[in-house]
């Protein structure tokens, strides 16, 4: 069989770091399979997809040894501009690998470098958008993009080079749902179609799941794990131990089997197979009607109040090239609220979120935060009221120590002397960075980084926290790490804005739900009613939770309230087996 694929004991160490990220790593790939690398942040992922198209060590230097064979070529004798027509790489931060001012101009840097007719250039490049949902785009300047929209345009220009080999680096970290399920089935279609080869670091299993071939779990810089992922995602605790997200209905069907309803091998691993098998199981042992004895009703929003925390009214903006991104918003936001704003990439998320603390000024209309008006206001008077963390943190960290980033943000906001130290103290108390207080933020990994920039924001101890993304690029581990510290901060009364693709931590965590379409708001109401309109969802290209679905499919089963997540529906589902009435 070809192999497409081939490191034979490759080891990597980058210059002066004191240990090897990648150790005596094998692996063999043939010729038109799909596998994903997985594993914790820090596990070396990123660095072995680096090795691939020789950027390691060409560019990055470093000690690497042992053999690796891309598209039947040794490496080490290719330089990494004659590897790119044979092998495309897909970076983690997109705006790394976008050099075109217009989304066509992107798309055609590379197949230009090709020495193609412009007529097979154009051709490729039409192609590549409309397989990535960009296709209407071509004129748009690559700057006003969202970062999801920029997530696809790098895969637009990867595709449009036509390669044998296809590595990407988390390519799905920052679409929309429906983006994703549409990314990995364009990326599925072309393997069978080209017999393309595909290796993709993940931290998303929903999507790929049922087209990967075989997965390979790194874990400080060794494989830790390697084989089928059904094997894989059937066995909970391995999934615990490895650092990797369960599916939920996998955690439901982990209950049945512990509980000895069904075997191993019925744990489900989607939701088809899920009905079916909850199905089975309550035609078989007899059905009973539900009892609606949700523990988790949410918390019912004050409609009327005479001065809201926020106040956004008839709210439009514009950005310079006449590109309209927000249309007619009006919004109030109450104290004390958990909200997630969620949308298909481009909706206007970001843009609104900027709006709230200064950053955009309206084009029309007003916003108003706790009585200021952000046009008669600047960010540094805001930020005492409005915190705000990027969708990177590497865009807000500018200081050469984590205290002295703290320290930055609040002498920026006015504060001085003791006040600045015992706010730092307390920031860091809070957040567990205390022993990296005198460590450069870059020379920590991009979960600790994120964390960083949120505690910068709870050092100026502001009434709103607005978090972009803020579980994106993270592991299971730094995901619960921070959402744990978000739900801390929201306990304590600190209102929270949260934009989100990931619907798992939506239906969790927020308690009311806003959905945005073309740059308005579509929907907007507390998160079980929200979710339970899949009509309006799948205009704005949201795909609802896991177990939001399986609840819809088994409403003639008497699961009439829609369920948000696994422990809900465990319990539900167990009454209704176990026939224990709701007390």
């Amino acid at each position: 069989m070809n192999k497409a694929i081939e490191l034979e004991d490759v080891s990597y160490r980058y210059p002066k770091a004191r240990t090897s990220n990648l150790k005596n790593i094998t692996i063999s790939i043939e010729k038109g399979k799909f596998v994903v690398i997985m594993g914790p942040t820090g596990a070396g992922k990123t660095t072995l997809s680096l090795c691939l198209n020789g950027l390691i060590p060409q560019l990055l230097e470093g000690d690497l040894t042992g053999n690796i064979t891309v598209a039947g070529r040794d490496l080490s004798k290719y330089r990494v501009q004659t590897m790119s027509k044979h092998i495309g790489l897909v970076l983690q931060d997109p705006e790394a690998q976008i050099f075109g001012m217009t989304v066509r101009e992107d798309t055609a840097f590379g197949p230009r470098n090709l020495s193609l007719s412009v007529e097979e250039i154009y051709e490729r490049v039409d192609r590549a958008l409309e397989k990535v949902r960009l296709k209407g785009y071509e004129d748009r300047n690559t700057s006003e993009l969202s970062g999801g929209e920029k997530q696809r345009l790098a895969i637009a220009g990867v595709l449009a080079m036509q390669p044998e080999v296809l590595v990407l680096d988390e390519p799905s970290s920052e679409l929309d749902p429906e983006g994703r399920a549409e990314i990995y089935k364009t990326i599925d279609e072309l393997r069978l179609e080209k017999d393309l080869t595909i290796l993709a670091v993940e931290h998303y299993s929903e999507e790929v799941i049922a087209r990967a071939n075989e997965v390979v779990v790194l874990n400080q810089g060794e494989i830790a794990w390697r084989g089928e992922p059904e094997k894989l995602f059937r066995n909970i605790p391995l999934l615990y131990r490895l650092g990797i997200k369960p599916l939920p209905v996998s955690l439901v069907g982990w209950d049945l089997y512990q509980k000895g309803w069904i075997t191993s091998d019925e744990i489900p691993l989607d939701v088809p197979t899920a009905e079916k098998m909850i199905r089975n199981l309550l035609i078989k042992h007899g059905n009973r009607q539900l009892e609606s004895c949700s523990k988790r009703s949410g918390i019912k929003l004050q409609e009327k109040k005479s001065q809201p925390l926020l106040q956004v009214t008839n709210l439009k903006y514009r950005y310079n090239s006449g590109q309209t991104a927000l249309r007619s918003i009006n919004l109030t936001v109450q104290k004390g609220e958990f909200i997630a704003l969620i949308g298909q990439n481009g909706a206007g998320k970001t843009t609104l979120a900027k709006h709230l603390n200064g950053l955009l000024k309206p084009t029309e209309g007003d916003v108003v935060i706790d009585g200021i008006n952000t046009k008669e206001s600047d960010t540094s008077q805001l930020s005492r009221v409005v915190g705000y963390v990027f969708q990177n943190p590497d865009h807000q960290i500018f200081s050469v120590s984590v205290e002295k980033e703290l320290e930055y943000g609040l002498k920026n906001a006015g504060f001085e002397g003791a006040e600045i130290k015992q706010r730092i103290d307390e920031a860091l108390k809070i957040t567990g960075l205390e022993k990296y207080r005198n460590v450069h933020p870059f020379s920590l990994g991009k979960g600790e980084r994120q964390v960083i920039a949120v505690t910068s924001i709870l050092a100026l101890k502001p009434k709103i926290l607005v978090v972009d993304e803020p579980t994106t690029g993270l592991d299971w581990a730094g995901i619960n790490k921070m959402m744990s510290l978000i739900k801390k901060l929201h306990e304590n009364g600190t209102t929270i804005i949260m934009i989100s693709h990931d619907m798992d931590i939506v239906a969790k965590h927020a308690r009311r739900v806003i959905v945005m379409k073309d740059g308005g708001i579509l929907l907007d109401g507390e998160t079980r009613e929200v979710f339970s309109n899949f009509e309006a969802l799948q205009q704005a290209a949201i795909l609802p939770p896991q177990i939001v679905r399986l609840t819809k499919g088994l409403e003639d089963l008497g699961f009439q309230e829609n369920l948000l997540d696994e422990s809900e529906f465990t319990a539900a589902l167990l009454r209704k087996l176990e026939d224990v009435q709701c007390l």
